[in-house]
């Protein structure tokens, strides 16, 4: 069912969800529950009444299935795991038992959608029915999620559920090809997208740093694709910068997964790029690359040049690959990428541009499309079908491919109105390498932030898609790319919680940011019970401080999201509900650490914050702290070392490294400290390479200049820099007096390294 399920129409499901509770016998009408926090169900049901009254569960609870039906007591089996994993509790299952005092799972055919369900739940008996397996198991879900809600100490609260999802589409993508999971991690994942009510998870397994699965017809794929040299944080993975990062996927591991996503009701949708992002590929097979050049899988982000060559031997491979992915995989849908496939190669080889003029094309955009329409043709006749991202619109494409739209909502617009089905993954609202905020605590990524309630605000159904069309869209999904994903945990603050705002705009109706906000606490909770370490960022507060008059600060609280009340101490102890009521900006005397925190309810909604200030800190900014000059490519790194422990972070535009203090306190700073570091620069901008600014030097390594005011404007220091990475530069201040702007900026450009700037102190 695609956006066709719109408010109307699950408004009608929901009434035939309920026309199933109307055969059951009649009771009376149960009073009203008392008005109080919303329950804490992700996503929001269609349509939920509260009630007065609880279910009490104990170890004498049954749950109660037909006979016959070997999948529903799976289900039955499911949901006492849940049962035992929320309560402790052990729980019966029975067949064609007595309902009062029991879990009943029913099946009931007037319930249209097969992800559709109901839930009653009274002080007698709790009852889900439902018409599929899916809708029963969604139904159970929920329940957990009532039997978890802070209300629920005394019972399962009272309640009359009818729920259906808005959208057949609802994901997560997970990059394998960049940095590798375990099957551990992954299924970690597959639990919590099922408990989110998500159903369809895209798996990149390739690309040009590395080829994940097993092909047995091409064992190079993954014994030359599948293994890259270290570079930055890989070497602190690996252990040695001699070690290479490797990793692949079995295909047994494969089905593993699989199977193990079809138990949770979630549909894996495997993708294989092409005719780009080939450079593993290539490197195991030289003679499949337009070049016939031999490479190595790369150790560089970005947009690599690396094309397959549009010929028969190379079809031939990509068939035969696609036999051993459909083999591994059902899912309809196969995954062929399609994107940022840069042409020079094309461009530049003769046999290609005579196969172009043999098919009669102008273009190399004509060629690309013409490449994937002939996957797509061989996956149409296997009975499946090819979805890409948006690029492969710029050929001619069949309408039976369906798009994935990842360069804003443009790509959907058109593929939609197009007849094209869409899924909405558009960057940056849903990629989650994204940072979450501008804490200092957030991790490395790219710092455009892209808050929850940005995620949350995401519509799937963008506005210019004709009415008549909008049943094109599919779903959305969030798309964790992993260049900056490098460990498990990563990954997981990348992930938690905006997996449920996702869950929540493709799954519900309505969309209710103050409601899920309120919501959301308890769900975090539950990350934690599962071992899931989400970002915090929502709740955070972020301190700041300006000097003020005499030896004394000002200091502003706030938190992202505006939910809960904020309380700070002064004296180094932790944040209480207890402790002062942030209300306005406050002064303290130098030297004073401040921490706070936001609560709701009594309890903390996050990691308390904290810092310390005084007069050294006043005269000091951190590269998070300072602006960029430009905002062409910026990006927050991390230093390859030290290989245990914690590594410096430092936020560059790496196209211009150049930063800007924004009204520094020059009175009395007669010197200055800066510390410095020098990364890897392992990225490839194919013709933006073109834009990166070159300052000329006029020392052998290089210089730090501070300018005045402007980056044209008077030099105020030169520093010299050393040959060696990271230390500290010390230099004297040309006198100045006042408040000015500071520009500092590295001399030379980034080539095999790029110079970064950690923090700046006045002296």
């Amino acid at each position: 069912m695609r956006h066709g399920s719109s408010a109307r129409l699950v408004l009608l499901l929901a009434t035939l969800a309920l026309g199933a509770c109307a055969n059951q016998p009649k009771r009376a009408a149960a009073p009203q529950a008392p008005v109080g926090p919303p329950l804490a169900l992700l996503p929001q049901p269609a349509k939920l009444e509260r009630i007065a009254g609880q279910f009490a569960l104990s170890s004498t609870t049954r749950i109660v299935v037909p006979s016959g039906r070997p999948d529903v007591k799976h289900v039955a089996e499911q949901l006492a795991q849940f049962i035992r994993s929320a309560r402790g509790i052990s729980v019966l299952i029975v067949e064609d038992g007595a309902e009062a005092g029991a879990i009943s799972l029913v099946v009931e055919p007037s319930i249209k959608n097969a992800e559709a369900y109901t839930i009653d739940v009274d002080g007698a008996r709790v009852r889900i029915a439902a018409s599929d397996v899916r809708g029963l198991y969604y139904g159970a879900v929920t329940l957990w999620q009532l039997a978890t809600d802070p209300s629920a100490r005394e019972g399962i609260p009272a309640v009359r559920i009818a729920d259906a999802p808005r959208f057949a589409w609802r994901g997560v993508m997970l990059d394998s090809a960049r940095h590798f999971q375990s099957t551990d991690d992954i299924k970690h994942l597959l639990d919590q997208m099922a408990l989110h009510k998500l159903n369809t998870f895209h798996w990149h397994l390739t690309d040009d740093q590395g080829w994940r699965l097993e092909i047995k017809r091409y064992p190079k794929l993954t014994s030359v694709g599948g293994c890259r040299e270290p570079v930055g944080p890989d070497v602190a993975l690996t252990g040695s910068k001699n070690k290479p990062y490797c990793g692949f996927y079995t295909q047994a591991q494969a089905r593993e997964i699989v199977a193990y996503a079809a138990d949770r009701h979630i549909t894996v949708v495997p993708e294989i790029e092409m005719p780009g992002h080939a450079q593993a590929a290539i490197a195991a097979y030289p003679e499949f690359g337009a070049s016939g050049k031999k490479t190595k899988p790369s150790t560089d982000w970005g947009v690599n040049t690396w094309l397959f060559n549009p010929d028969d031997k190379t079809f031939t491979f990509m068939t035969n690959v696609m036999d051993e992915v459909m083999a591994v995989f059902p899912s309809t849908y196969i995954h062929v990428g399609g994107d940022e496939a840069a042409k020079d190669q094309w461009e530049q080889s003769r046999a290609v541009q005579e196969k172009m003029k043999s098919l009669g094309f102008h273009d190399e955009e004509q060629l690309q499309g013409w490449f994937v329409a002939r996957i797509g043709k061989y996956l149409d006749e296997h009975h499946r079908r090819l979805i890409g991202w948006d690029e492969i619109l710029d050929g001619d494409v069949p309408t039976s491919a369906a798009v994935m739209s990842w360069r804003g909502v443009k790509g959907a617009i058109k593929a939609a109105n197009a007849g094209h089905d869409v899924v909405l993954a558009p960057s940056p609202t849903l990629y989650t390498d994204y940072l979450q905020s501008d804490l200092p605590s957030e991790q490395p990524g790219r710092p455009q932030v892209q808050s929850l309630r940005t995620v949350y605000d995401f519509d799937p159904v963008p506005a210019d898609i004709s009415a008549d069309k909008a049943d094109h869209v599919l779903g959305a999904q969030i798309t964790a790319f992993s260049e900056y994903l490098p460990t498990w945990q990563r990954t997981q603050h990348a992930i938690f919680p905006r997996i449920a705002a996702i869950a929540e705009r493709t799954w519900s109706t309505k969309a209710d940011w103050d409601s899920f906000i309120q919501r959301l606490p308890a769900q975090m909770d539950r990350y934690r019970e599962a071992g899931i370490m989400p970002a915090d960022s929502a709740y955070a507060v972020s301190i700041n401080v300006a000097a003020a008059a005499g030896d004394k600060a000002t200091v502003t609280l706030a938190n992202q999201s505006g939910y809960g009340s904020i309380h700070y101490t002064t004296d180094g102890s932790a944040p209480m509900p207890q402790s002062p009521t942030y209300t306005a900006p406050f002064e303290v005397p130098l030297p004073t650490t401040v921490r706070a925190n936001a609560f709701a309810n009594g309890f903390g909604l996050a990691g308390p914050r904290d810092r310390s200030i005084d007069a050294a800190s006043l005269a000091r900014r951190s590269s998070d702290e300072l602006a960029t000059c430009t905002d062409k490519l910026v990006l927050r790194i991390e230093s390859p070392e030290p290989l245990s422990g914690p590594r410096p972070v430092y936020r560059v535009d790496i196209m211009n490294t150049c930063w800007t203090w924004k009204a520094a306190a020059l009175d009395g700073k007669t010197a200055v400290d800066v510390r410095i570091d020098r990364l890897p620069f392992n990225y490839q901008l194919w013709k933006d390479a073109a834009g990166i600014v070159d300052r000329k030097t006029a020392t052998r390594n290089g210089e730090l200049e501070i300018r005045k005011d402007t980056c044209d404007g008077e030099r105020l220091a030169t520093l010299p820099l050393p040959k060696e990475g990271a230390t500290t530069l010390h230099g004297k201040l040309a006198p100045v007096s006042g408040t000015h702007d500071l520009c500092l900026f590295f001399t030379g450009k980034p080539e095999q390294t790029i110079r970064v700037l950690g923090d700046v102190q006045l002296l």
